[in-house]
């Protein structure tokens, strides 16, 4: 078997290297190598985790690396992770530095990041529309929706701050499975009286 370090390293090197536009484009690739890849986790492990990491401050991409390396081989492994995350980006900004003017007037540079967001949006959509399908396996259609709506018209009606909107779902989803028993008794006692 690979040694843990060496596929800490070679996969969070790999999204660092391969990751364009940010941290919501490198989520997919991180959670590739984290699920499919190595098998480090289940998806709804992965989902969980990136849930509480949009919760807190910082980019997405770093505290997912730190994450997955913490979990596998303790503070050494979230270096690690982190560090061969960030190393790829760290060394083509230093290399990149001189050529910024031409990189900011460019027509082919605005062509390339042009045509690589289609991507990145079909990347998240595809993400997106996986662990919709897991919610509502988990939830039903009716919660599914119902919550989908709750999180649009929190978010983008009364633009309430994302990290507040994840918190109320987590905060529920503690107490999800102890309400859905409640919720059948209920029926059970009605059905019978």
């Amino acid at each position: 078997m690979i040694n843990s370090y060496i596929q800490i390293a070679t996969a969070m090197f790999r999204t660092g290297i391969l990751g364009y536009g940010g941290g919501p484009s490198i989520v997919p690739l991180i959670r590739y190598e984290a699920v499919t890849r190595f098998k480090w986790m289940e998806d709804e492990e992965f989902g969980e985790v990136l849930a509480i990491a949009n919760a807190l401050p910082g980019p997405i991409a770093t505290k997912l690396a730190g994450y997955l390396g913490y979990r596998l081989k303790g503070v050494g492994g979230a270096t690690l992770g982190v560090l061969a995350h960030i190393a790829p980006t760290c060394v083509a900004m230093v290399g990149l530095y001189s050529f910024i003017h031409f990189f900011s007037t460019s027509t082919i540079i605005k062509g390339m990041i042009a045509a690589v967001v289609p991507v990145v949006a079909v990347m998240l959509a595809v993400m997106a529309y996986e662990f919709g399908e897991k919610a509502v396996k988990g939830l039903g259609w009716y919660a599914g929706i119902g919550f989908f709506l709750i999180s649009f018209l929190l978010l983008q009606t009364l633009s309430v701050h994302p990290a507040i909107v994840i918190f109320l779902f987590l905060f529920y989803g503690a107490f999800h499975n102890k309400l859905q028993s409640l919720w059948k008794k209920k029926q059970k006692k009605g059905e019978s009286a």
